[in-house]
């Protein structure tokens, strides 16, 4: 997908047309099949932490200057169905359901402005994270705490961009189980989807194929009273309406 979104040069017409062409003779029955992620390992991933107002009112942080910009591995990219594998030491495992975006095309020194006009498409990211890495080490890990193996899935599939034309007021929610534990809107964010990419292309150039996770609203598993943890046997479930269902066991 991301070769595809580089020849493309952000033609949302090309991205569509190639779809479309895929041939009807290799199409095949959905059920049984295990979706791969959008953006299998894209070159880049990036979060955005306390990024609702809610969520960070929830952690007790005052309001931010800027963004607060941390990195996830591509190697921790799964798509919906897989497995989360939890590792023996982590005892804190959290959700964090995400709009996230995919970049088009080259992006840098790029004003707010013109921002959306190089995304390629948007999907739902659920930010695994081991809170004993990001929070209770020193110094803390949060890059380390979010990069494990499986701890960024990805999904279901990648919505176009002039599929959703205003990322500034989408729904999201997320279940464990069968209990909504969280339920928000972009609406509520810090900073909104446009000055974020805008933030970012002033320090780096972004690249088609990278996923940029916009951050989570309230509900997360930490700031509960009593804190609420993943465990073996768990399904996290994510649905953002434009864009579907992501849905993964905890292993």
């Amino acid at each position: 997908m991301a070769v595809l979104l580089e020849r493309a040069k952000g033609d949302l017409a090309l991205l569509s047309e190639a779809s479309a062409t895929a041939g009807s003779e290799s199409a095949v029955e959905r059920e049984g099949i295990v979706l791969q992620a959008p953006i299998t390992r894209p070159g880049k991933v990036l979060g955005v932490g306390r990024n609702y107002g809610a969520h960070a009112g929830e952690g007790g942080l005052l309001a931010q200057a800027e963004p607060r910009i941390f990195a996830k591995v591509p190697s921790s990219v799964i798509g919906t169905g897989a497995p989360i594998p939890c590792p023996a030491s982590v005892t804190k495992l959290d959700w964090e359901v995400e709009l996230a975006v995919v970049i088009g095309r080259h992006m840098k020194e790029i004003p707010e402005s013109q921002a959306l006009e190089y995304i390629a498409g948007y999907t739902i990211v659920n930010d695994v994270s081991a809170r004993e890495f990001q929070f209770d080490v020193k110094p803390p890990q949060t890059t380390f705490a979010k990069s494990m193996d499986g701890f960024t899935p990805m999904g279901p599939v990648l919505l176009t961009a002039d599929e959703l034309t205003d990322p500034s007021d989408v729904a999201l929610r997320c279940w464990v189980n069968d209990t909504l534990m969280q339920e928000g809107n972009t609406s509520d964010m810090i900073f909104p989807v446009a000055y974020i990419l805008s933030y970012l292309s002033r320090f780096m150039t972004l690249e088609p194929g990278d996923v940029i996770a916009t951050g989570t609203p309230s509900g997360v598993g930490c700031f509960r009273d009593p804190p609420v943890y993943l465990t073996h046997g768990d399904q996290v479930r994510m649905e953002i309406p434009p864009i579907g269902v992501l849905a993964n066991d905890i292993t």
